[in-house]
């Protein structure tokens, strides 16, 4: 089926975002009937190259159309404007039609247009056509070993970690790594785990359902609170020592010292959290500290932030003690991780395209926190953004709570979709809150825009008068 041209004229000179700009002209278009229903449109590669633009922008504008039910986007199809629908509209999507989302800020959320498809299709092709017939069967529940050897490889080389392989489990990602130790320390009559405090909400959730007490631990800007961590008395404590979410705090590595003779003393366990840390190449894991943790530390890393969550794939190197019992807890969660992809990421790493991906990746969010970092001292002057040096976030820091709220809520009238940080505390937070605002959802050209809604979403609640 041929994919008409389209008449889109951009304005480079405006200060809305290009993406903005297609949008808006297609929706225009697609309500004045110009377009009618069933209507083939250019693909999102085919257009870019029309306009001269990245293909993120393109996709950006098609995605959000697709949400607001203009447009039909269907893998191995051509875009399509979608059939209307019947009816008058209810009150409550009138309501969500009122707050579309135009920028999605979420603090979690990767760049998806920076997966790098052609790499990753070569390696999938050559774990299909080298495959065995042992790889097609059933798997050991530790993981493949030719994974387990390339991981093994690459935790060496670019993290300085010492893995062997009857250490490391292949897991389908950090949030399955930390509910199966939350599940073992459970059987292990464990009532209670430790979390820095803020920290990630999911992570909470996981502990209670797992039948843990989630502890809340005091962070400051060299990390968490040993001191406090001490007299908590928990067996256990999950730590993101390279870029803490949400705060960005570093382990400082006194404080690294400080936890690892805490462990050894009371016969507690850390569990480092990675995180998005690979994001920022600086970094030392307390796993890394010549051997001295090695029965006392669980290192867990994954592909969600740093390739995609699309890629279930994540990796725990354990105590010999505990890899064992780990694998069986494995075999128990009845989620057995697809050999292909875990033959397809051995090769990904073989030929040096995930440290390649990572050295692309650092680069793109070291320009765009920086460009956020300038927009924010044009437009919110009074306002503290904390770390801006690495990592997925930012944190807009407020007064208050009430103010925090109030934000949120107006941001959201704007079409930002934000996170507060007092969604992520446990009882007894004593950090600031805030605004948590993701670099993976926010596009190039519009970062100077987006810092300027929020200035005006902030203003509109009486924060930055606040903040001054």
């Amino acid at each position: 089926m041929r994919a008409f041209d389209l008449f889109l004229a951009l304005d480079r000179s405006c200060r809305t975002a290009l993406s903005r700009q297609i949008e808006d002209q297609l929706r225009t278009a697609i309500r004045s009937k110009k377009l009618h229903p069933g209507r083939v449109l250019p693909s999102t590669r085919g257009l870019a190259r029309d306009l001269s633009v990245s293909r993120g922008v393109v996709v950006r504008a098609y995605t959000q159309l697709a949400e607001e039910g203009y447009l039909e986007l269907r893998r191995g199809a051509a875009p399509s404007v979608r059939e209307p629908r019947t009816g008058s509209p209810s009150a409550a999507e009138r309501r969500s039609n009122a707050s579309t989302v135009r920028y999605d800020l979420r603090p979690h959320l990767p760049e998806a247009s920076l997966f790098p498809r052609h790499a990753w299709l070569r390696s999938l092709r050559h774990a299909v056509t080298t495959a065995g017939n042992a790889e097609l069967s059933y798997s050991d529940p530790r993981g493949l070993e030719q994974l387990r050897t390339e991981v093994s490889a690459y935790l060496g080389r670019a993290r300085g970690i010492a893995a062997e392989l009857d250490q490391i489990i292949i897991t389908a990602g950090c949030t399955h790594s930390l509910n199966l130790i939350f599940r073992m320390l459970a059987r292990k009559g464990a009532g209670r785990v430790g979390l820095e405090n803020p920290s990630d909400v999911l992570v909470h959730t996981i502990a209670e359902g797992a039948g843990l007490t989630p502890v809340g631990v005091s962070l400051d800007r060299d990390g968490i609170l040993v001191g406090e961590l001490q007299a908590a008395g928990v067996p256990a404590v999950v730590v993101s020592a390279g870029h803490q979410f949400p705060t960005g705090s570093v382990l400082a590595r006194t404080r690294q010292a400080a936890l690892v003779r805490w462990a050894e003393t009371a016969g507690t366990l850390i569990v480092e959290d990675e995180y998005d840390a690979a994001l920022r190449p600086d970094w030392t894991p307390i796993s890394a500290r010549d051997g001295l943790t090695c029965d006392r530390v669980v290192y867990l890393g994954s592909t969600g932030k740093t390739l995609s969550p699309a890629v279930r794939l994540g990796w725990a190197v354990l105590p010999r003690a505990l890899a064992k019992v780990f694998a069986e807890e494995v075999v128990s969660s009845v989620l057995q991780i697809p050999a292909i992809e875990q033959l397809a990421f051995a090769d990904f790493l073989r030929r040096g395209e995930f440290d390649r991906h990572l050295r692309h990746q650092r680069t793109v969010f070291r320009q765009r926190r920086a460009a956020f970092a300038a927009a924010a001292e044009r437009s919110l002057p009074a306002v503290r953004v904390r770390d801006a040096a690495a990592g997925l976030n930012v944190v807009i820091e407020l007064p208050s709570v009430e103010l925090e709220q109030a934000a949120f809520r107006q941001a959201r009238l704007r079409g930002l979709k934000v996170e507060t940080l007092s969604r992520h505390t446990l009882p007894g937070c004593a950090s600031s809150p805030g605004l948590l605002i993701g670099m993976g959802g926010l596009p190039d050209g519009a970062i100077s825009h987006v810092v300027e809604e929020l200035a005006r979403a902030l203003a509109a609640v009486g924060a930055l008068a606040a903040a001054a």
